[in-house]
């Protein structure tokens, strides 16, 4: 009886040690103009690529704020397997630019996040109108949402779970002496 409540015991440590979320929301992998870009003239069009493919539908949403805090980005999000692309104005101020994006994953779930780049010469674009942002709404820059279950969740359930199978264990092993 002690071997297998020994085996049981060690096999949930094992399982407890090596348990990971799954984590299947996409993730960003590049971006053009890439993060933390200097540009002389400003992107005509914003391209994200994720690591597996974005579904479709008018829930993508991609902005380009400028420093100002207006709009630039104009038009429907394209989707192309897992390439966003959405088309910009000329730009206007020089200044840091963030490329805020909202897409749908693969598994359904929102991801949300951010790319900055700098434009370092002022150009002589107008921004979009608030109504103009890209999909349904403007994406406002947002920190990476990680997504995914706590990790703190995994371990208590191991740890409940252990605790079940060691009680279990011992009135058994009662009941059999």
């Amino acid at each position: 009886m002690r071997r297998l409540l020994v085996t049981v015991a060690t096999a949930l440590v094992a399982l407890v040690v090596t348990a990971t979320p799954a984590l299947a929301h996409n993730v960003l992998v590049s971006s053009d103009p890439a993060k933390d870009a200097v540009l002389e003239t400003g992107p005509s069009k914003v391209t994200l690529t994720f690591d597996s493919p974005v579904q479709g539908g008018d829930v993508n949403q991609v902005s380009v704020v400028g420093p100002d805090g207006s709009q630039w980005a104009e038009g429907e999000v394209q989707i192309s397997s897992n390439v966003v692309t959405a088309a910009v104005r000329p730009l206007g101020p020089a200044g840091r630019y963030t490329i805020g994006y909202r897409i749908l994953s693969a598994d359904g779930h929102p991801v949300l996040g951010d790319v900055a780049f700098t434009l370092s010469k002022g150009g002589t674009g107008t921004p979009a109108s608030a109504s103009a942002a890209t999909g349904a709404g403007a994406a406002q820059p947002a920190a990476s949402s990680g997504g995914g279950v706590p990790v703190w969740v995994w371990i208590l359930g191991a740890v409940v779970l252990l605790a079940i199978g060691l009680t279990l264990a011992l009135r058994m092993g009662r009941d059999n002496a």
